[in-house]
């Protein structure tokens, strides 16, 4: 039993900040805004989270600090906090460290304080070049400031990640394509494009419902989508994920392990690990979103998660088929069949037959992997994959 354990220790680790400067108005995340006053309990607190849940350091490929907005520390606390995650996880050779910034946070300061610690991918929430599409998103930067952020930290950091966003309000198909032109031109080796959703939770939500604020119309998302596409294809870019794109070899290795089904720890508020206990079961864990209630929960002793799930096999194999079709390459049928022990695509009928028939997927050999067709209508399908008929 003991080795079985060894073996099926995560090999990647996600940790989670939650201090902003400000929330923007898109957003929903699990974070805080003007609490710094809480940020070194915070570090405290994920020092014993990481001491009660794993005992001793571990050895990992990926690490990936998110937030919120680490980089929004003051250096010394960086500092502090990247200790104490090194502390805990010792990179392997060749591990991706990676960690999000805000532009206007990218100074010598911070930036040497991540080079010091290890991390070796830097991944910069600039959502837009465009000073009125940043006003419209509530950024706290200008475009103008991006460029600047970025051109610092190209200097430090080789591998460089941006994400921006389409979609936002009053924008045209006209400005996007300005965005993208912007994007290709940065020195950035990976981009994340997304499609503004009005999540609940967020004060465009509250906006919408008080008819303030309008979405785009679906077609021209669609046509800012597709465009995306192709621009990137004919630059050159690998699309290896639905909204993820790289420069040949620089895909995101963190997200990769999540898409493939791999273990992962994750430490702070909100964040969900997925582990596997000492029985062999894999455990979907969800911590307290609320940075207040997962610090006193932490620092009295308590767990700080609030829910947590044993996923059975079938559950098992249904994740495994729907992360695994958010890649580009799709999903071998054959490693399904073989972690289910009987051919897994009864588990997924009718409606896998229903989508190969409608040309939204499409299986070559026993690889099953979206269509362009199926691609910008993705997100629809993957309810319906989850919760088909079958043996569970």
């Amino acid at each position: 039993m003991h080795g079985r354990r060894m073996s099926n220790l995560p090999r990647s680790a996600y940790i989670h900040v939650p201090f902003c400067r400000h929330r923007c108005g898109y957003c929903n995340f699990t974070l805080v805004a003007g609490r710094d006053d809480l940020m070194e309990r915070f570090i405290g607190a994920l020092d014993q989270e990481m001491s009660q849940t794993l005992g001793q350091p571990q050895v990992v490929d990926t690490l990936f600090l998110g937030g919120g907005t680490p980089t929004h520390l003051p250096a010394r606390l960086l500092a502090r906090l990247l200790d104490t995650v090194r502390k805990w996880f010792q990179p392997a050779a060749d591990c991706e460290f990676s960690c999000e910034a805000n532009p206007l946070d990218c100074d010598g300061d911070r930036l040497a304080v991540l080079q010091d610690a290890g991390v070796n991918r830097l991944s910069l929430g600039g959502q837009s070049f465009s000073d009125r599409k940043l006003r419209v998103l509530e950024r706290d930067h200008s475009g103008l400031q991006l460029q600047r952020a970025l051109a610092t930290c190209a200097e430090r950091f080789e591998n460089l990640s941006l994400d921006l966003i389409f979609a936002a309000p009053g924008e045209t198909l006209a400005a996007w394509q300005g965005d993208l032109r912007d994007g290709l031109s940065a020195p950035v080796k990976h981009l994340s494009t997304y499609g503004l959703t009005v999540e609940r939770g967020s004060a465009f939500y509250g906006r919408a419902l008080r008819g303030e604020l309008n979405e785009l119309d679906a077609e021209l998302q669609l046509a800012m989508y597709e465009h995306t596409l192709d621009t990137l294809a004919a630059a050159g870019w690998e699309h290896y994920e639905v909204s993820n794109f790289s420069r040949p070899s620089y895909a995101c290795r963190h997200n990769q392990a999540y898409w493939l089904g791999e273990l992962w720890w994750a430490f702070g508020p909100g964040a969900a690990s997925f582990t596997c206990d000492a029985e062999g079961q894999m455990v979907r864990a969800v911590n307290h979103s609320s940075t207040t209630a997962y610090l006193k929960r932490v620092l009295s002793g308590q767990s700080p998660v609030q829910e947590a799930e044993r996923l059975s096999l079938g559950e098992r194999v249904r994740e495994r088929l729907v992360f695994g079709l958010r890649q580009m390459a799709g999903v071998d049928l054959g490693e399904l069949d073989r972690l289910w022990q009987a051919p897994a695509r009864a588990l997924f009928e009718p409606h896998l037959d229903e989508f190969i028939r409608q040309g939204w997927l499409e299986l070559e050999g026993s690889r099953l992997r979206l269509t362009r067709k199926g691609l910008v209508i993705s997100d629809g399908l993957w309810g319906e994959l989850l919760d088909s008929g079958g043996e569970v």
